[in-house]
């Protein structure tokens, strides 16, 4: 089995591509924290993961996803390589995403308080709807 579920803070902004079929591609770096601290520096060291994002989900990601927001990404560590035009041989570790969670919206995000549930507006696409309209 090949699962991955990572929780941490864009690094950088989401960068968006369209391939020759039309399919879109999201990548972004997400920052996690390790457990414990560096003994010598006594902070705690974060690692750099890079993720890959397809299609619809990558739309998305590219629509509400910027630097330091936090999210939780669940996908597969895919390892791949290719020849540099130096012809040496390059090797790329990546997380191919199948499920990305927003944790923190715009409001927070600019400092504001948020609200639940991410604080998403009608203008994004998202009604709001009384816990008593809800069926179940």
């Amino acid at each position: 089995m090949n699962k991955v579920i990572l929780t941490g803070n864009l690094a950088d902004d989401p960068k968006t591509s369209v391939t020759a079929n039309g399919v879109t591609k999201c990548t972004f770096r997400l920052a996690t924290q390790r457990k414990y601290t560096n003994p010598q520096t006594g902070q705690r060291e974060a690692d750099f993961h890079n993720i890959v994002v397809w299609r619809q989900l990558a739309d998305l990601c590219a629509k509400y996803l910027a630097k330091g927001r936090k999210c939780t990404v669940v996908g597969a560590i895919q390892y791949r390589s290719y020849d540099a035009q130096d012809g040496s041989k390059r090797y790329v570790t990546e997380i191919v995403a199948d499920e990305v969670e927003f944790l923190t919206s715009r409001q927070q995000s600019a400092g504001q308080t948020g609200q639940p549930g991410g604080g998403y507006t009608e203008q994004d696409g998202f009604v709001p709807v009384d816990d008593e309209d809800l069926p179940f």
